[in-house]
């Protein structure tokens, strides 16, 4: 009888700690707090090992626990590993940090938008939104249905997957590919 009951409460307990419980957005199986800044939720995140790695490598952890606020466009794992063989282990490297802190930067924006400021922006620009990145580079928004896809300086395209993860210091919006600046 008390075997059933624990296994009964130990039951209850993963259902309300589960990610289909939680009410705040998860990212990466974890759960994402408001009260947390960018980088201590994305550390949490497995589906962004590789961009938090890529963020230590370039020393911006200081920048994003900072006050911002950011819009970060973050790529997955996944899109970190469309790129060419080799490329994400040749940008860790040292010697090309300043490569990479680019390309990083690239993904920020500053101020706090959400996916209805960035669609508002859209429909402003009649189809197109214009986004200058900390980076000092172009992203462009619009619409593919209802999705917010970007369009990077080379042309690539990249879909916000998940929009609205707000943080105490922004507001990530999940990717599905690197955008990359010229």
């Amino acid at each position: 009888m008390y075997r059933n009951m624990l296994f009964s409460l130990i039951g209850a307990i993963a259902l309300m700690t589960s990610p289909a419980m939680a009410k705040n957005p998860v990212v990466g199986g974890k759960e994402m707090f408001p009260q947390k800044n960018i980088v201590e939720n994305a550390v949490n995140s497995a589906d962004h090992t590789t961009l938090v790695a890529a963020v230590k490598a370039a020393g911006l952890v200081d920048t994003l626990q900072g006050a911002g606020p950011f819009t970060v466009f973050a790529p997955t794992n996944m899109a970190f590993g469309m790129l060419p063989a080799g490329t994400v282990d040749t940008l860790l490297k040292p010697e090309n940090k300043q490569t990479l802190t680019r390309i990083l930067t690239y993904h920020v924006v500053a101020g706090r938008l959400s996916s209805a400021d960035i669609k508002k922006q859209i429909k402003a620009g009649s189809g197109k939104a214009m986004l200058k990145t900390v980076s000092g580079g172009t992203l462009w928004a619009m619409m593919e249905g209802n999705t917010i896809v970007l369009k990077d300086e080379k042309g690539g395209m990249s879909r916000i997957s998940q929009a609205n993860v707000f943080q105490s210091n922004g507001v990530i919006h999940v990717v599905d590919t690197v955008v990359l600046p010229n």
